[in-house]
């Protein structure tokens, strides 16, 4: 007996699409899209629709590779499409023509299947192991689940492959295997050709939400407390230098995408990343970069190191490096918060003591007496048996004049008896290091965080949680901070604001 533990609908390009979680005779849970089925003389006068559509829509490399021009180019492939159909199946009604022009569109343009599930909000991740097993996908409420969709073929996968590369000017051959793409809707594709991926070739896409995580649904979610996010609201007003430290899909990106709005409207922001993950709202003076690969002649590649050295001339006030990794990239960005950049980065670790290991060990391997630089560590867990996210720690990095090493200091830290991010130990470094900055006495520093708790809480009371609407409360911030803290007092009418800058 199938038991639907979950039922929703997907809309994608016009066509409703049902989604059901259901419990099998085995008890595992199966990820269900209710598509269409056509017999085999209409799925043969499909495809040559397809192969005629392809055939007589020419697009140029141009075209291929601006996100800018994609609808214009799905308006042209849908009513071309559609003329097809009349000319091909007169007759059809018009949900199975609507139905139809989108297939052929998903087909020709896109993914095929995998369409659907990029759309589903509730995704987190999708899985193409090979053409022997069903499509896997990582579920926000229910985890990994086996879905109801097998791809055709070892060719198709290939194809797929094919199609995201050539959308972001890049190749994956025999000789060229492997792909690391981020692809038009904003998600990230991974893709390996057998044999290098021995089972069959293999596609992952990592999606990231159309509707970025923002402070207010961190706290609300129980990520973080207000009064922890106002401490780290006050280091980045101030510049102090951070690292996020956590395992992989911790959520060390996703907290420092919600920590930028934090950062000053007049301050210019360079971001390196090697596949584009951050989203920051419309008002911050941002320039984004990202690496490339070399050509298959080994040419044309711009590494990470690269753009770190030239980020270093575009004369930024707070640089991001999407994640440490080798020792290059670690030194020159050290080196450039000994030379009063304002620096942000990643780095897998589970632990502030793992994070200082990981950073003075091999491969990074930085000079420990360079990790003084760092202001705050803040490290990300995610609890897989309850599939929940949480600061874990926030530490600042003390030189014990004992040992002569780096040591964290705890400030706080996650105590899961109650699930709450609690005070742990009093700031030994960063307190004072604020002051030595800002002339502020440790009362007005009190005060300000106190201030940044307010608004904060003000912010979850009120329902703003758009990433630009909080980013317009941040600017005003900067801009007018007495009247922030008036509309907070006072308990007013928030949208004048958000209005007025628009």
């Amino acid at each position: 007996m199938v038991n639907i533990i979950e039922q929703y609908q997907l809309k994608v390009n016009e066509t409703n699409v049902n989604i059901k979680i259901i419990k099998d005779s085995d008890n595992s849970l199966i990820y269900t899209l209710d598509l269409p089925k056509f017999q085999k003389p209409t799925l043969a006068f499909i495809d040559e629709i397809k192969n005629t559509l392809i055939s007589e829509i020419s697009l140029t490399s141009r075209e291929i590779l601006d996100p800018k021009v994609s609808d214009n180019i799905k308006d042209r492939f849908k009513q071309k499409a559609k003329t097809l159909l009349e000319e091909y199946m007169p007759g059809l009604p018009e949900s199975t023509k609507t139905y139809l022009i989108n297939y052929l569109l998903n087909e020709s343009l896109g993914l095929g299947k995998i369409e659907y599930f990029l759309q589903d909000r509730f995704l987190e991740e999708v899985i193409i192991n090979s053409a022997d097993e069903p499509i896997r996908v990582y579920h926000k409420r229910h985890g990994w689940l086996l879905s109801n969709v097998i791809i055709e073929n070892e060719e198709q996968i290939i194809n797929y492959s094919n199609i995201i590369a050539r959308k972001v000017g890049k190749q994956i051959t025999i000789l060229n295997p492997l792909l690391d793409a981020h692809i038009i809707t904003g998600d990230r594709a991974n893709a390996v050709l057998y044999p290098i991926s021995n089972k069959g070739s293999t596609i992952t896409l990592r999606k990231f939400s159309k509707d970025p995580i923002t402070m207010t649904d961190m706290i609300t979610s129980n990520v973080i407390s207000s009064e922890a996010l106002a401490l780290i609201w006050l280091s980045l007003e101030y510049e102090m230098n951070m690292i996020i430290s956590g395992g992989t899909a911790s959520g060390k990106t996703s907290f420092l995408n919600v920590c930028m709005p934090f950062i000053p409207p007049n301050h210019r922001i360079i971001s390196i990343e090697d596949t584009r993950e951050l989203y920051l709202p419309k008002y911050l003076y941002w320039c984004p970069l990202v690496t490339r690969l070399p050509n298959p002649e080994g040419e044309g590649g711009v590494g990470m190191l690269d753009l770190l050295i030239n980020a270093l001339r575009m004369r930024p006030d707070r640089v991001i490096l999407g994640e440490i990794r080798k020792s290059e990239d670690a030194r020159v960005l050290f080196e450039a918060m000994h030379t009063g950049h304002s620096v942000y980065s990643t780095v897998h670790a589970d632990s502030a003591n793992e994070t200082v290991k990981r950073l003075v060990n091999p491969p990074i391997e930085v000079p420990e007496n360079l990790l003084e630089a760092v202001h705050l560590n803040v490290v990300m867990f995610r609890d897989r048996r309850k599939n929940i996210r949480r600061t874990y720690q926030i530490s600042e990095f003390i030189l014990s004049e004992h040992e002569g090493k780096i040591k964290p200091n705890l400030i706080y830290r996650w105590k899961p008896a109650e699930d709450k991010v609690v005070k742990y130990s009093p700031s030994l470094r960063l307190f004072e290091q604020l002051s030595r900055h800002t002339g502020l006495s440790q009362t007005e520093i009190d005060k300000d965080i106190q201030d940044k708790d307010d608004i904060l809480k003000f912010l979850i009371k009120k329902n703003i949680r758009n990433v630009h609407e909080v980013g317009k409360v941040m600017k005003e911030y900067y801009l007018n901070k007495d009247n922030v803290s008036k509309i907070v007092k006072k308990n007013l009418d928030i949208k004048k604001l958000l209005l007025k800058n628009d």
